[in-house]
């Protein structure tokens, strides 16, 4: 939803006639957004009736990144199209690798063509909150929007999600509101910018913001920060201890608390060259997360990955997972991996 408002008000700001004439009145526009970004840029695009087809996925690096020099290209192509680019979606914490892009330079990019810069930031906002890791963040200030769901690192109960906007003329409410009279009445007795259900998309909802403002009263700022310290410590613990153990083979380096990695079993190992490793590698996965299942021990995602067999994604949140829960999850993998046989 977050992000869905990013494209619904950034549109507004462009052409704000659309609000009552539709969408046949302004020309065709473009979005961009990396290939790692989330699926949720392409829903918004079809809800708000611009396709997914508007959405130009820009190419990411080896690390999950967006690449700026893409994007531009890409920008400068569509113009010459004579359809028009109004936002570009930058993500900072990609939902498989965790990868943030690099804000800065798509700052820069975004600047000299006049374009929205939305930061998807659901799930690597929470790193604003550690002065050890909110370097990952660097640029973001320059964003005209920003999306953060405190119920995915922060722990908040479901739903909890931020949308962040830099602008200060109005625009939320000149874009939502439809000033319904027997709601927002102008002679109440009170200060009428305490009415703020006109500047959101939806009236009857619970009151996300009080979990945020619970939870921080609860913990603290220091509180907040010390599970994001102590979540990425545990993702080092893990991919150093997985470094020195048989069969676990990272993908890449971790750049937040995702750890993506392949278990080679004990069938496998010195098979490497063999013409069918990558298949029956893409197997295990899946083998060793139905054991899982079965036998109640424990939960862990796995997935393809463009031309990647099946790897397994660790992300690790909770503040209750200790070291020794991450011994058993790698000693787990090992168990069930050994009963893997090759096809």
């Amino acid at each position: 939803m977050s992000n869905m408002y990013a494209m619904h008000v950034a549109r507004y700001k462009l052409f704000p006639e659309i609000k009552r004439q539709g969408l046949w009145t302004i020309p065709q526009l473009a979005i961009f957004a990396s290939e790692e970004s989330h699926y949720s840029v392409c829903k918004g695009a079809a809800f708000l009736g611009l396709g997914t087809d508007s959405v130009h996925a820009v190419k990411a690096d080896e690390r999950g990144r967006m690449i700026p020099k893409d994007l531009e290209e890409q920008i400068s192509i569509t113009k010459t199209k004579g359809v028009v680019p109004f936002l570009v979606n930058a993500t900072s914490g990609t939902t498989v690798f965790g990868a943030f892009d690099p804000l800065p330079e798509i700052a820069d990019v975004c600047e000299r063509h006049g374009i929205w810069l939305h930061v998807d930031a659901a799930w690597g906002g929470s790193a604003l909150l550690s002065r050890k890791h909110r370097h990952l963040l660097t640029g973001i200030e320059r964003a005209d929007s920003v999306a953060w769901n405190l119920h995915k690192m922060m722990q908040a109960g479901l739903q909890c999600s931020a949308f962040l906007i830099k602008d200060d003329t109005g625009l939320l409410e000149k874009c939502f509101s439809a000033g319904a009279s027997y709601l927002f009445q102008t002679d109440k007795f009170y200060d009428l910018r305490y009415d703020i259900g006109d500047k959101s998309l939806q009236c009857g909802r619970k009151v996300d913001c009080l979990k945020l403002w619970l939870m921080w009263k609860a913990v603290g700022t220091r509180g907040l920060e010390n599970r994001v310290d102590r979540a990425v410590a545990c993702a080092r613990y893990l991919v150093e201890k997985m470094k020195k153990r048989a069969g676990f083979r990272l993908m890449m380096e971790p750049q937040w608390v995702n750890t993506c990695f392949w278990y080679v079993p004990p069938s496998l190992r010195g098979q490497e060259e063999s013409p069918n490793f990558w298949k029956n590698l893409g197997r295990v996965a899946s083998f060793i997360k139905e054991q899982m299942v079965k036998r109640g021990s424990m939960m862990v995602s796995y997935q393809p990955h463009g031309t990647d067999v099946n790897f397994f994604r660790h992300v690790l949140i909770s503040p209750q997972v200790s070291l020794e829960d991450l011994d058993f999850f790698m000693d787990e993998i090992e168990y069930l991996g050994s009963k893997f046989q090759p096809q």
